[in-house]
């Protein structure tokens, strides 16, 4: 197990100030309304921005608070976001690969890693292929499998499937749900079609504040605030 999360991001200059724990192996959800502070919370927990109170714990450990601040190459915490990001200059194996080294494989053991994950994520055939040969799905699917490859303490997901197809953003929720349990995950989304088929939890963030922490389906038949009640209601 990668180890739960516990955190309580403070950002004064985006207005963010809420609380988050996510259990050993689970998988939360994060919506709320544009300008909300999701993408922050990640960003401070990924160790992109800094605290200014607060504390973020990943498996017992002490990553960040208003004195330390460990770096984000160090935190072994993976983030996603909509772009891929991957190197242009690297096939999709190489791309794996150098993930599969950030957690100590050794080379031989990398490039066994990235055939194993292109297989898991239903892209064997593609291992030479360079990101501009690749569509935007598969490569949001490599991009996955580096940051799985790492072997991560903590997965942060903002948004990845935004600008996906229907049947790519599919693909690559198989791929977050076949990681359950074994990989602490925080998902932040637009829709609540990716909360419903990943998460157990919903976390509804407003004004940089967390308005309601519950299961998935008590937020949908409960909601807390009007943006909570407009989700339930386009889940109906």
């Amino acid at each position: 197990m990668s180890g739960g999360l516990d955190a309580h991001v403070v950002v004064r200059h985006a207005g963010v100030d809420a609380a988050l724990r996510v259990a050993d192996g689970e998988v939360v959800a994060v919506m709320g309304p544009s300008g909300a502070g999701k993408t922050t919370l990640l960003e401070a927990i990924a160790g992109l921005v800094r605290l200014d109170d607060g504390h973020v714990d990943v498996g017992g450990t002490r990553l960040a608070d208003a004195r330390r601040h460990i770096p984000p190459s160090r935190r072994s915490i993976g983030l996603l976001g909509q772009d891929a990001l991957l190197f242009p200059h690297m096939t999709a194996a190489e791309n794996i690969a150098f993930g599969a080294r950030n957690s100590g494989q050794d080379r031989a053991e990398s490039r066994r890693s990235a055939a194993m994950w292109l297989d898991r994520i239903g892209l064997p055939g593609l291992d030479a292929r360079r990101p501009d040969e690749l569509s935007g799905g598969q490569r949001q699917r490599i991009a996955l499998a580096r940051a799985l490859a790492a072997a991560p303490r903590l997965l942060l997901l903002d948004e990845p499937f935004t600008s996906l197809d229907v049947e790519a953003a599919a693909q690559l929720r198989e791929v977050v749900r076949d990681q359950r349990g074994s990989t602490t995950t925080v998902l932040v989304s637009h829709g609540i079609l990716d909360a419903q088929a990943l998460a157990g939890r919903l976390v509804i963030l407003q004004s940089g504040r967390v308005v309601q922490d519950a299961a998935v389906a008590d937020v949908l038949t409960s909601p807390a605030t009007p943006f909570a009640a407009a989700v339930a209601d386009s889940a109906r």
